[in-house]
């Protein structure tokens, strides 16, 4: 009976395949905006979204919320973002991206949409397919 083989364990697999897309495409955002990668994952989710509150975003997201709340804070140094406070519950802000936020998002939109292009370059098109639909899956 063989033993086990790291290489073939499935949630390895996984890491490291997320690790090195994500080093790959973190280049962009990171080179171009100094951004870090929570911050890029909000402002897709405002681009994309539009106005959330930083509780919806970690669901959304699956983020961690201090992670959030210092990308928040980060991005509003960066003039990325604005806070505006819920006037129902003082304790709650709606972010949402500014002008100069939402010309960064769609030119990272931009960027992602060329990655992703290179990226399914590495596949036929049903092997990118079912790569996309199995990893949609695991993320149900």
């Amino acid at each position: 009976m063989p033993g086990f083989e790291l290489e073939n364990f499935i949630p390895y697999l996984l890491n490291r395949a997320a690790e090195k897309s994500s080093r790959e495409f973190q280049a962009v955002y990171k080179q171009e905006y100094g951004m870090l990668r929570t911050e890029w994952r909000i402002v897709f989710h405002l681009g994309r979204y539009g106005e959330m509150t930083a509780r919806e975003i970690c669901s959304r997201g699956a983020l961690h919320k201090t992670k959030v709340s210092r990308a928040v804070s980060a991005l509003e140094e960066k003039r990325f973002l604005a806070r505006k406070r819920s006037e129902t519950d003082r304790r709650e802000e709606y972010l949402s991206l500014t002008r100069q936020g939402k010309s960064v998002f769609r030119k990272l939109e931009n960027s992602a949409r060329e990655y992703q292009e290179r990226f399914a370059g590495n596949f036929t098109q049903d092997e990118f397919r079912i790569l996309t639909n199995a990893l949609k899956k695991l993320t149900e």
